[in-house]
């Protein structure tokens, strides 16, 4: 006999996921946390597999995050249907009554730039709201594999099981310093000075000044003399306020260099990080037009 996962199991999981326990997600549904705690039960008995870590926060194991994803897809296309039918929204907030929200993740650099622009077109559309979760563009992708996020912006050219892939363009960014900063510490072959100068980090998985300063080195990293500002702008802030040098969005570099607070000290040298959207293989509206507006402003954006 095939064996189902009813929907009222899988959304409840699904509560118990976003709200973070079984009481808040008893809260939720309007019924006990016993019924929440024998819907869950009964679903892994299902399904065989143990879906929740019983943490605090409650986390989806692997198995748990194949189920989640598969009922915030069903969600999904709930909503779209009942917008289609005139129906007042449902759980999700689909339809006359409601907006559809979308969890995006979207990295610090694009957040910070171009991709809040591309929204412009949908500000006229009341029926779609995001719900951006920003992430290293080299992790973006571990949202949409855990079912947190329905697209991303990703360095990752290789589709998430049940996603497509679509290509962007690249970010470029500028090796710059101010010009104190580049008189004091790469004053000469600046390629060969790179890993004795402090440096400015986003964060402690920001890997890209490394990268940078190893292949202009042959293989040494950047300085561990090093600040983590985890904030885009900010990050630029830093790398104008003389912390250290930084490879900085074109679009924040640009109108500094042109003040004079900024000088790139390796000139013609620029990194690019291509850029990607992946999001679910859904047939939904919503999706289609977030998809449709962040496309037409990459083009625009990106190189």
């Amino acid at each position: 006999m095939k064996a189902e996962l009813p929907h009222d199991l899988v959304r409840t999981l699904l509560s118990v996921v976003d709200e973070g326990t079984f009481d808040a997600a008893a809260a939720a549904l309007h019924v006990t946390p016993s019924a929440v705690s024998q819907r869950i039960k009964a679903l892994e008995q299902r399904t065989g597999r143990v879906l929740l870590t019983r943490s605090r926060p409650v986390r989806p194991t692997e198995s748990g995050q194949v189920v989640v994803r598969y009922a915030r897809q069903l969600a999904r296309l709930e909503g779209d249907a009942r917008e289609a039918l005139g129906m007042p929204g449902g759980e999700e907030g689909a339809g006359p009554s409601g907006p559809s929200w979308l969890p995006i993740a979207v990295n610090a650099d694009s957040l910070a730039t171009w991709f809040v622009p591309a929204l412009t077109s949908l500000a006229q559309d009341a029926r779609i709201h995001v719900d951006l979760r920003r992430e290293d563009e080299a992790h973006t992708t571990t949202l949409l594999r855990a079912g947190e996020v329905m697209a991303a912006v990703t360095s990752s050219p290789q589709p998430v099981a049940g996603c497509s892939v679509r290509r962007l363009g690249a970010m470029v960014y500028l090796p710059v310093a101010t010009p104190q900063f580049a008189a004091r510490w790469l004053d000469g072959d600046a390629a060969l000075l790179l890993p004795d100068a402090p440096v400015v980090c986003f964060d402690r998985r920001d890997e890209l000044q490394d990268i940078f300063a190893r292949e202009l080195t042959g293989g040494r990293g950047a300085s561990r003399r090093r600040h983590y500002v985890p904030s885009s702008e900010g990050f630029a802030d830093a790398v104008a306020a003389g912390l250290g040098w930084g490879l900085v969005p074109h679009g924040q570099a640009e109108p500094r260099l042109h003040g004079g607070a900024l000088v790139q000290f390796l000139p013609g040298r620029t990194v690019e990080l291509p850029l990607y959207w992946q999001q679910w293989r859904l047939d939904s509206p919503a999706l289609a037009a977030v998809a449709a507006a962040v496309a037409a402003e990459a083009e625009r954006a990106l190189r």
